[in-house]
């Protein structure tokens, strides 16, 4: 089975068809999030360290990094976002060990990101663009790292599954020309709004199964895009990753403060038999007891890990996970 190993200084993570699902917490964002962008801007970094120790808490195995922000006293991201970029990791780095996801469309800030994490970061992202794989590919090549290859291409997101299927083994298939082999490859088959496209949903199980059947790759997506624009996004959310776990996918880029999402992800762990002896759902739902008695999610994520650990906390009481 192909699994895809991710490291942070102190913790493996593997992302793989037999192994848990692997939460990569999004918060660390500032896309949409106008208040974080501009507190970046203004070298303001407590949200961000609160993200970062609460997605985790939560049960984020990995974080996302993004420093996209767009100055208003520098509009060039090429100039502002790689020391950014490199600033929030060491920033991250000092507070939770967990593997990192770097992810940005400008290079010079990726490359920022990968030559400050520790470990073996998941670099994201590459794309059929061939600008794009001509840029990034050498990068993934250089600092030996996985890579997030999302299926879009120089003609731009495409609504047929079979054109996304075809985008990702071009970019399997060049990446191997590069000496990147694929298990170093976690395709984003692209998910589609539901309510702009019916058969989203079905679209996206349907590419998830052939990539673990035909390619044999690890794949994610922003799971949230498929409740874009609905009511009850959180719900939509919670009956989709189950139903993608259950087809085949390894991973999602999502947010780990939600406890109806996580309840479901912990769930489809326990029936995809990724949880030995229910040892983290029973863990997991005393979390829920709690936060049904009016404890906070993240507080009582923390309590039960330091029940879970004997009493112990912080960066000591990590260790490494298969």
């Amino acid at each position: 089975m192909t699994r895809t190993t991710i490291e942070s200084q102190g913790r493996t993570v593997s992302i793989g068809f037999d192994a848990p699902f692997c939460v990569i917490g999004e918060r660390i964002n500032p896309t949409g999030r106008r208040k974080l962008a501009a507190e970046l801007e203004a070298g303001n970094f407590a949200t961000v360290e609160a993200d970062a120790l609460n997605q985790v808490a939560c049960g984020a195995m990995v974080l996302d990094i993004n420093a996209g922000v767009v100055f208003n006293s520098n509009p060039d991201p090429n100039q502002t976002e790689p020391p950014l970029m490199r600033h929030v990791i060491e920033l991250v780095q000092g507070l939770v060990d967990v593997p990192l996801c770097i992810d940005s469309s400008v290079p010079a800030a990726l490359e920022a990101g990968l030559a400050a994490a520790k470990g073996r970061p998941l670099l994201n992202s590459v794309t059929g663009e061939e600008e794009r794989l001509e840029a990034i590919l050498p990068l993934v090549r250089k600092y030996n790292v996985p890579v997030v290859a999302i299926s879009n291409d120089d003609t731009g997101i495409s609504e047929d599954p079979d054109i996304r299927f075809a985008v990702a083994r071009k970019i399997v298939e060049r990446a191997a020309d590069h000496g990147i082999p694929a298990s170093d490859i976690v395709v984003d088959p692209l998910v589609m709004p539901v309510g702009a496209m019916a058969s989203a949903g079905r679209q996206v199980f349907a590419l998830v199964r052939r990539l673990r059947d035909e390619l044999g790759v690890n794949t994610t997506c922003g799971a949230s895009n498929v409740s874009f624009g609905l009511p009850n996004r959180h719900g939509i959310n919670a009956a989709f990753l189950p139903m993608a776990i259950a087809a085949g996918m390894t991973s999602a880029i999502m947010n780990p403060l939600r406890p109806a999402e996580m309840e479901a992800v912990h769930a489809a762990n326990l029936l995809m038999n990724h949880d030995p002896n229910g040892a983290d759902w029973i863990r997991f739902a005393r979390v829920l007891e709690a936060v049904a008695a009016g404890q906070g999610f993240a507080e009582a994520s923390r309590a039960a890990a330091g029940a879970a650990s004997g009493g112990r906390s912080g960066r000591g009481a990590r260790r490494r996970q298969a």
